[in-house]
Parts: structure tokens; sequence; C-alpha cells
């Protein structure tokens, strides 16, 4: 072939390249937009076809506690028995945030469990696929197969059985997508016998002030360094097990902005600047200290090597010198006495503590079927057998009211201190703190990104402690920084919502938007490539 054939031939399939584009955008187009439709939306079935078998997958969270593992094979168990025409595999984790990312990982394709034990932070991201998370609403009301309803073969709770403060953490927009499964709170565990040592009474309702004036007062130090207090080389006085929830908690106490339910970013904020602060003095001086930097609260707390460790009514299992669950060797154990707290507060008459705790959503599947037998089957969690044996393992408070206030539960109450393993006495307290100020708790509001916007909040307050130890002072220039870096390391400026006085920050674009986008680049790049190949073209002619 001449080499002017050539170049022609060249130039042709050139000047084809911009048809070939624009049908390829076309193409990307319409798929972009057929893949954003998701599946159909849920229906629930006139009738629940029992001829049929099905299979259900149910992703669940579990440490080492192999007494909650048996419970969830026992409810397997049970349940399979009341239906034995539906089979339940459960998988275990051990952790929410493996949880979190294989679901994410399977949506793209349709792999997602059937049921799943997450929290609704995490259920707000799952909803970006289209129609991927059930909304529940209807499966609630349902005559046949809702909650108390007539067809379901097991006695589970009716909508108002279900405690409204935690059934309203599970609104995500205007619908339900979740059951709660259990709740639980931050708490205060706290050596009362060492409070008592340094001259103080401990009240009822702990205070910030109170908790930073004794923590300072425990820093003091015997002439060959040992602390004054406990003897000991070691001292952390004050020990928080979540940075994030304990940034929300002062937040909210303190009447400060934290985010809208549309989104909108409002932690960077004057509040916010005088806790770091002042958080920044005490971790500086060696009377506070976080999880993330230090170490397990109750390790230090049962070794006689912190005053105050805060926790999840779920870790009251390791607090204290008869913990069943103690986790470091007898010769380190020092024996005081153990008190239970609800978190510090601004304001004692007004208490304001978060409510936490595993919900249970369901994922869409094409057939209908199958979803109402995985609703089945979560609905089953729900009742007292299941609900009192997990409660009792561990600081969680059960999510019904029929739980709550059957004999059986009150009288695991009742039996507070009879030993250290089932009626562990400050597991039973936890608990109790819980129970008996559901609404003085509070939730966080719930959007795609919101577990980002928690992580920030520890976060502000693990690099202020940080920082301290290296000799950097807080003062508006460090906090203009770090805003800057936190907002940019969680991409707080590209969720839907924005970031409060941030007007440009529109959030991210849809999927379909950004294929079109790319598709147009790809396109205008081609259109530029074939004009100065023209362009060349006229001058080398």
């Amino acid at each position: 072939m001449s080499m002017k054939k050539l170049h022609n031939t060249h130039a042709r399939g050139v000047r084809a390249l911009p048809a070939l584009l624009v049908a390829l955008l076309c193409t990307v187009i319409l798929a972009g937009c057929h893949g954003s439709q998701g599946m159909d939306a849920f229906e629930v079935p006139e009738q629940w076809d029992e001829s049929r078998t099905y299979e259900i997958t149910f992703w669940a969270k579990n440490d080492t506690n192999k007494t909650q593992t048996k419970i969830y094979e026992k409810a397997i168990e049970d349940f399979e028995k009341l239906y034995p025409n539906v089979k339940v595999k459960m998988r275990l984790y051990t952790d929410y945030g493996k949880i979190y990312n294989d679901v994410i990982t399977n949506i793209s394709t349709n792999t997602t469990p059937n049921v799943c034990i997450t929290y609704p932070d995490h259920i707000a991201t799952y909803m970006t696929g289209v129609n991927t998370v059930v909304p529940l609403d209807g499966l609630f009301a349902d005559a046949k197969y809702g909650l108390g309803g007539s067809e379901v073969k097991f006695q589970g709770p009716t909508t108002e059985q279900i405690i409204p403060e935690f059934l309203s953490e599970c609104v995500l927009g205007d619908e339900h997508y979740a059951i709660p499964y259990m709740r639980s709170t931050e708490i205060c565990y706290v050596n009362k016998t060492y409070v008592e040592k340094l001259g103080f009474e401990l009240p009822d309702v702990l205070t910030w002030d109170f908790i930073w004036e004794v923590s300072e007062a425990a820093t003091a130090k015997n002439a060959d360094g040992t602390y004054k207090v406990n003897g000991q080389k070691v001292l952390i006085p004050f020990i928080d097990k979540s940075t994030d929830n304990m940034m929300i908690q002062m937040l909210k106490q303190r009447g400060a902005g934290y985010s809208t339910a549309e989104g909108d970013i409002e932690i960077f904020n004057d509040d916010t600047r005088e806790i770091l602060t002042t958080v920044g003095e005490h971790a500086k001086s060696g009377a506070f200290s976080t999880f993330k930097i230090s170490g397990y609260p109750a390790n230090f707390l049962n070794a006689g090597q912190c005053i105050f460790a805060i926790d999840s009514s779920a870790g009251s299992t390791w607090m204290g010198s008869d913990a069943p669950l103690v986790d470091i060797s007898p010769d380190k154990l020092v024996q005081f006495e153990t008190a239970v707290r609800m978190v510090p507060q601004y304001d004692v008459d007004n208490p304001q503590m978060i409510s936490q705790g595993p919900s249970i959503c369901i994922f869409n599947k094409a057939d209908s079927q199958e979803v109402l037998a995985s609703w089945l089957f979560a609905q089953y969690l729900l009742t007292n057998d299941v609900q009192i044996a997990y409660a009792e393992t561990e600081g969680y408070a059960p999510v019904t009211s029929l739980a709550q206030d059957s004999a059986e539960y009150q009288d695991y109450l009742a039996q507070s201190g009879k030993d250290n393993d089932v009626h562990y006495s400050v597991k039973i307290d936890a608990t109790k703190i819980l129970l008996e100020n559901a609404e003085n708790t509070f939730v966080t509001p719930v959007f795609n990104g919101s577990a980002s916007l928690r992580d920030a909040a520890g976060q502000l307050i693990e690099n202020v402690s940080k920082a301290v130890k290296r000799k950097q002072t807080i003062n508006d220039t460090y906090l203009d920084g770090l805003f800057d870096d936190v907002l940019a390391l969680y991409h707080l400026d590209q969720l839907g919502g924005g970031v409060a006085g941030d007007t440009e920050s529109l959030g991210p674009l849809p999927r379909a938007s950004k294929i079109l986008i790319g598709a147009l680049i790809v396109a205008w790049i081609g259109i530029i490539a074939v004009a100065i190949h023209d362009k060349l073209q006229e001058r080398d002619s």
C-alpha cells in the first residue's frame, strides 16, 4: 500500500472517530442510566408461598463472645422449626466495619446478604444503590405478616411495643429502613476508691468540671516519680474509648451544631474550638488520653492506672476488679470499688447521652417471597427469647417493652450482684442507667456521609491530644489548620448538604452524571485530535 493511500485510510479512520465516539457516548449514557435504576421497589406479597424452600443469608457481628454466637445459633434453630421451608445461613464478622465494607462491595454484584446487623449510618450509604435496602413501613403495618401480624408464627412485638426512642433511630428520610436490635449508651466507669482518696465526694451525676478537677488532682507525684494516688509510675486519670461519641455528646450538651438532618456540616464552630482547647490543656498535663493513643481504658482502670474510664455500656463486663472478662494478668489487678455513672454533663438538670447499638436491615431481592422470608426472620430476632438472652451477655438493653417488662427480665435485673458473671453488678448498673434515661438519649442525623462526619468528630480530639504531646500550641491558627485538614481528610466538603459557611459545596454528582461527563470529555478529546490532524494534513499538503 502506498504511503498516500495509507495516509488517506488513516485520515478516514480518524475522521470517523467523532461518530464512533458519539455512538459510544450514547451507549455509555444509556447503560449508565439503565444501571442506575437498580431493582424494582419491594412490594409486600398478598400471601407468602410456604410451598417453596428459601435460603437466606444473615450477617452479624461477634467478637469472641461464644455465648452470643450460641444465642444466634439457637435463634436460627428455633426459627427454622417454626418455618421448616426457610434455611438461614449465618456469617459472623469481628467488627461492624468489615460488614460495612463487604456490603458495599457486594451491592454492585447484587450479592448482598438478606438480613444484616449494622448501623443506620452505614445503611444510609447502602441506600445510594436504588432500591437496595427494603423500606419497612409497609411490612410493619401488614395485617398478616407485619409486627403482631395474624400469620406470624411467634409472639413478636407490635410496633407500639418497640421503644419509640430506639425505633426513631431507624428512620432515614421519611421511612424506617431498619428495626433496632440492641441498644447501649456511653457510661463512665469510676474508681470510687481513688476519687475519695483524693478528697472528693463522687456525685450522682458527673459534670465535666468535676472530671477535669479530679483528673488534674490525680496527676500529683511523689518525689520518686510515682503518682501519689496509686503509688505506681503509670496513671492516666481519664481515658475515653470513643472520641467521636465524646465530641458529639459534648456538642449536644452545649446545644452546639454538629450536623442537620439534611446533611449540613456544622461541627466547625466556636464551641468545638473551646472543647478542643480544654481537651488540649488536660492532655498536655497528662490528665487525659484516648484509647487510640494509650490503649483500652478497662485495662488501665483494672490495673489502678485510671480513675474515669468512658466506654459503652456494652463494655461493662470488662470493667472493675471483679469483671468476668478482665483482660490483664491477675498480678496486675488492683482491688477498688467501681461506681457506674452516666457520661459527664454540662447541665445536670438536662442530661444528654448518646443512644447507640446495632440495627437490622433487609436487602431487596428480585424475589419478593424471599424478602418476606427475610423479614420474618428479622422479626424473630425481636422475640423475648432472643432479646433477653442477648441483653444478659453484656450491658445492652432490649429494644422492646415486651422484653423489658417481662417477669424474666425484671428478675434478671433484681438479681444484680448475685454473681460476677450473668448478674455482674457493674453490667446491670450500666444497663439500668440506659433503661432509666431513655428519654434523655439522642441520636445523630443519618445521611450518606454521616459515618465520615462521625469519624471526623473523633479525629479532632485525637489530633489535639497528639499535638500537645509534640509541644504544639492549641490556638486559633492551629485549629484553623486542623479544621482544614479534617475537612479534606474525610471529604466533608463533598457531602450533599455541604459545610456551614461553604456555599460552593454541592456534594458528589450522581453516577450517571459522572459517566456522561467522562464520555463528553473523551468525545471532545477525539474532536480536537481530528482537528489537529486535519490542520497538520493541510500544512503537509
